[in-house]
């Protein structure tokens, strides 16, 4: 007897193992986004392309004391856990400055906000099930709901995210997603945030159709001008699924997210939970809950809130002065994107390539936000003013300016 067996010399050849894969996996392919990825990674490019904090910013140094003060008390935070009942006390009260009054009962922690999406997803979505989107969006929205091969609705977009008369009328006509994904403070990729009216329109058509809405809030603490607007959940905490992030307001490789849920769905989402990673790291969650606890967070966010707005006013003087007059943007009130418009017959790709061979500098193509037909989308790019500092965003924007034949304008008018 042996360990293995035979080939059967008789069967004809198998597609191999890509042939036992499920119906999703099988179609599966790699976002736009991800594609360019490679253009992005030559050395000496000034890239405006990926959604990073600004890694001189991170707080490493306090973050390094906090995870000191985890460890001095011993090796438990090293172990399995369950999840940091600090952590969660401690988020109620951020939520608090969102206009959120929740429970530790009802924080979900997650490892980052897209498994808090991809969990919702598949607590609320059937197979083959309809989902409401936005027709240009984060990418990783479609990615969360793909292994359900699900129906995308596509919204379109205005001057303050989601058109909610487009929604109504989708859902006159028929259609019930499951749920609305919405990002509605520092729209990724829009740049734009809703206004109050908006918020409160979209909450009550949630409630008047039942339809859930799925918050994605990464970026609700990142506002530079006016004061906040509440969040979603809010307005309304029965038909509002909120997901949070520590990524753009702390670290991105903590991976430390949550979600904020009825209580009923709460030991749902562990169940489901439990079947991808079991727990969020016990280490990153404690050792931020000792950052929080020393009271670091305020002084930190406003740090990054003062520099991301120099770079945003930075990016926005540079393209007035800059790029041509057919070409518009979006002014950003929280975030960290600007969505430009060029003109008609321009092809953002195309001037991808060319950007990146003659100038050195890299965006991301609209066309890569969106799921089918990119639209007038396929002419918009996405610029990111976070990560870089400001003498180097001007000389990224004059760049861009030479390759699209700038001429001095006077008054942008945002576009979407």
């Amino acid at each position: 007897m042996t360990d293995t067996l035979a080939p059967n010399p008789g069967a004809a050849p198998g597609p191999g193992i890509e042939g036992s894969l499920a119906g999703w996996a099988r179609t599966i392919a790699p976002s736009a986004l991800r594609e360019i990825l490679p253009m992005l990674t030559r050395p000496g490019l000034l890239s405006f392309a990926l959604g990073m904090p600004a890694a001189e910013l991170l707080p490493g140094e306090a973050y390094v004391q906090a995870t000191r003060r985890v460890l001095d008390g011993g090796a438990l935070p090293l172990q399995y856990g369950v999840p940091h009942a600090a952590l969660k006390r401690q988020i109620v009260e951020m939520m608090a400055e969102r206009g959120v009054d929740c429970t530790e009962e009802q924080v979900f922690l997650t490892t980052g906000a897209q498994q808090g999406m991809s969990l919702l997803a598949r607590l609320l979505l059937e197979q083959g099930g309809q989902v409401a989107v936005e027709a240009a969006v984060y990418d990783g929205i479609h990615a969360a709901v793909r292994p359900q091969s699900p129906q995308i609705l596509t919204v379109p977009s205005d001057a303050e995210g989601i058109d909610v008369d487009a929604l109504e009328a989708m859902l006159e006509a028929g259609a019930r997603p499951a749920f609305v994904y919405v990002i509605p403070d520092g729209h990724n990729p829009l740049g734009v945030s809703m206004s109050l009216e908006r918020r409160v329109r979209l909450a009550e058509l949630a409630r008047r159709w039942e339809v859930p809405l799925v918050e994605d809030d990464a970026y609700g603490f990142l506002r530079y001008d006016d004061a906040a607007l509440p969040a979603l959940r809010a307005i309304d905490p029965e038909w509002v699924l909120y997901v949070g992030s520590f990524s753009k307001i702390f670290a991105p490789g903590v991976r430390v997210g949550w979600i904020v849920a009825p209580q009923a769905l709460v030991s749902i989402l562990s169940i489901l939970k439990h079947g991808s990673d079991l727990d969020v790291t016990t280490t990153a969650q404690r050792t931020l809950s000792a950052f929080l606890d020393a009271g670091a967070l305020p002084e930190h966010l406003a740090r990054v809130r003062a520099e991301y707005r120099a770079r945003r006013d930075a990016m926005l003087a540079a393209m007035e002065h800059c790029f041509p007059k057919s070409v518009s943007w979006t002014v950003p009130q929280a975030g960290m994107f600007v969505w430009v418009t060029l003109p008609p017959g321009k092809d953002a790709v195309e001037l991808l390539r060319r950007a990146v061979d003659e100038e050195q500098v890299a965006f991301v193509p609209g066309a890569a936000f969106c799921a089918h037909d990119p639209g007038q989308a396929a002419r918009c790019m996405r610029l990111c003013f976070a990560s870089m500092p400001v003498e180097r965003i001007e000389e990224g924007i004059a760049r861009l300016g030479r390759l699209l034949g700038g001429t001095i304008r006077i008054g942008a008018v945002p576009l979407v």
